[in-house]
């Protein structure tokens, strides 16, 4: 079992950077691949970015490439998200799950949900 609590959205002028974590809780969580999902206003939950569960690895959505990094720290259980060059359209709220398969960009492959947090970037 892992239970996943986000923190660090919030409002930025476009442009600008903002860094999310995930702290989990489980000791198995460095057995699972983690990836970051968004959800804005009438629309479905896409995903933004997944880490294999050793760092090694990481695969992102075409539309935040470049701009967004994953990284993850097992000794801390924790994953991270950092934003930069924010966009209006990434307006969302951000979601942190684990998988047990790589790369998964399908919400169907993972196992547990984070609560999420806002991130709203002005224009």
């Amino acid at each position: 079992q892992v239970q996943l609590v986000e923190s660090g959205g919030g409002l930025v002028q476009a442009g600008g950077s903002l860094r999310l974590s995930c702290a989990a809780s489980g000791r198995t969580f460095s057995s699972y691949a983690m990836g970051w999902f968004r959800q804005a206003p009438r629309k479905e939950r896409e995903f933004v970015a997944t880490i294999i569960w050793n760092g090694g690895s990481t695969y992102y959505a075409d539309s935040v490439k470049g701009r967004f990094t994953i990284s993850r720290d097992n000794n801390k259980n924790a994953v991270y998200l950092q934003m930069n060059s924010l966009k209006p359209e990434d307006t969302a709220v951000y979601y942190c799950a684990g998988a047990r398969s790589y790369p998964a960009s399908n919400v169907r492959n993972y196992d547990y949900w984070g609560q999420g947090t806002q991130v709203t970037v002005s224009s």
